[in-house]
C-alpha cells in the first residue's frame, strides 16, 4: 500500500441514544477514560504501515464546528478534510458527500465502534477488501459476513433471522480502491435500495460483491461500542482497566479514598469522599463529602454530599445531596 490511506469518518449523527449528553456536544467530544471518545478512535490507527501518509476525512453535522475546533487545538498535525451532512440520509450517502477525498485505499470507521486490532497487514493485502468481524454469541441484532466455500465474503446480512453465522460485522472496512465504494453507492441511489429511508454501507458493500469484488474477513479480540449511555460507561470501564488507570500517579486528597481503576485530572478539588472503582473525572472538578463510582464526570462538575453510581455527568454539572443514578447534560443542576 503506497498511495496515501483515507480513514473516512461518518459523525454527521444526533447522538440521540445519548442524550442529554449530546444536546450540547457532539457524540464523538463525549468524555471517557480521561479523553473524548473521538481521541480513542484517530488513537486506534496508529499501527497503520505509514502513519504520515494518512488523511482522514470527517463528515460531521450538527455541532461540526466543535470538532473543528477540537482537531485544531489537539491535532494540528494531521491532514484532516471536513464535508458537512446536513440531511440525515444514511451512512452511504454520508460517504457519497466526500466523494472527492475517496481515492484508493481506504478505511471506513464508525465514531462510536472502538476495535483493537493492528492495521500493518494493510500493507501486504492481497484482497480488494477487508470486513472486521467478531464472533458473538447471538447476532441477530447485528450484521453478519456470509462467507463462500473459500472464505471470501458472498454478502452481508442485517439482522440474520438465525443463529448459524455468527461472524458479526463490527462496522470496520478497507476498500483497495475507495472509488468502487462511491460507484456502487451511486448504483445503490439508483436502485433505490434502502432500510426505513435510509442508505446503509452494507447495501453497497454488497453490490460491490456482485460485481467482484473480493472481500475477506479480519477477526477481532475487542470490540467496544459507545452509543448509549450504559456502553459508555461499560467501554469507559474496560478502558480503565486496560491502561488508562493513574490511581498510581495522584496526590493525596483530603480525608479521600481513592479505589482502582480510575483516571482522575490532576486539577481537581476532592475532599471528604471515596472516589472509584471506574470512575473518569475531568479537569476543574470539585468534590466534596461524596460517594462515586462506576461513573463519567466532565470538566467543571461540582458534587457535594451525593452518592453517585452509574452515572453520566456533564461539562459544568451541579449535584448537591443526591442518592441517584444521574445522566445530566451540560451545564444542568441537582439539588435536593
Amino acid at each position: 500500500m503506497s498511495d496515501t490511506l483515507k480513514i473516512v469518518i461518518p459523525m454527521a449523527g444526533l447522538g440521540t441514544r445519548l442524550r442529554p449528553q449530546t444536546w450540547s456536544k457532539p457524540k464523538p467530544l463525549v468524555a471517557l477514560a480521561g479523553q473524548t471518545l473521538l481521541d480513542y478512535v484517530i488513537d486506534m490507527f496508529k499501527t497503520v504501515p505509514d502513519p504520515n501518509q494518512v488523511e482522514f476525512v470527517f463528515i460531521t453535522g450538527l455541532m461540526g464546528d466543535q470538532i473543528i475546533e477540537h482537531m485544531r487545538e489537539h491535532y494540528p498535525e494531521l491532514s484532516v478534510h471536513f464535508v458537512v451532512q446536513s440531511e440525515m440520509r444514511g451512512q452511504s450517502d454520508a460517504i457519497k458527500l466526500a466523494r472527492d477525498y475517496i481515492k484508493g485505499p481506504t478505511i471506513v470507521a464508525y465514531v462510536d465502534t472502538l476495535i483493537e486490532t493492528d492495521f500493518s497487514f494493510l500493507s501486504h493485502e492481497p484482497g480488494d477488501a477487508i470486513a472486521w468481524v467478531k464472533a458473538v454469541p447471538d447476532p441477530r441484532r447485528f450484521g453478519v459476513a456470509e462467507l463462500n466455500g473459500d472464505g471470501w465474503v458472498k454478502r452481508l446480512v442485517e439482522k440474520p433471522k438465525d443463529m448459524t453465522n455468527n461472524l458479526v460485522v463490527v462496522g470496520f472496512y478497507y476498500f483497495q480502491q475507495g472509488e468502487l465504494v462511491i460507484s456502487a453507492i451511486e448504483e445503490q441511489v439508483r436502485r433505490g435500495v434502502t432500510l426505513k429511508g435510509e442508505y446503509y454501507l452494507a447495501d453497497a458493500v454488497n453490490i460491490m460483491l456482485e460485481k467482484g469484488t473480493k472481500m475477506h474477513t479480519h477477526p477481532v479480540d475487542v470490540w467496544l461500542d459507545a452509543g448509549t449511555a450504559d456502553s459508555i460507561l461499560t467501554t469507559n470501564r474496560y478502558l480503565l482497566e486496560h491502561g488508562r488507570d493513574n490511581s498510581f500517579q495522584l496526590p493525596a486528597f483530603p480525608d479521600t479514598v481513592i479505589i482502582p481503576p480510575v483516571h482522575i485530572h490532576p486539577q481537581v478539588e476532592i475532599q471528604g469522599s471515596v472516589i472509584g472503582p471506574y470512575v473518569s473525572m475531568a479537569a476543574d472538578c470539585q468534590v466534596h463529602g461524596s460517594i462515586i463510582r462506576n461513573s463519567i464526570v466532565d470538566e467543571g462538575a461540582q458534587v457535594t454530599d451525593s452518592l453517585l453510581e452509574s452515572s453520566l455527568l456533564g461539562r459544568n454539572v451541579q449535584v448537591v445531596g443526591q442518592i441517584l443514578h444521574l445522566n445530566l447534560g451540560d451545564q444542568s443542576c441537582a439539588m435536593w
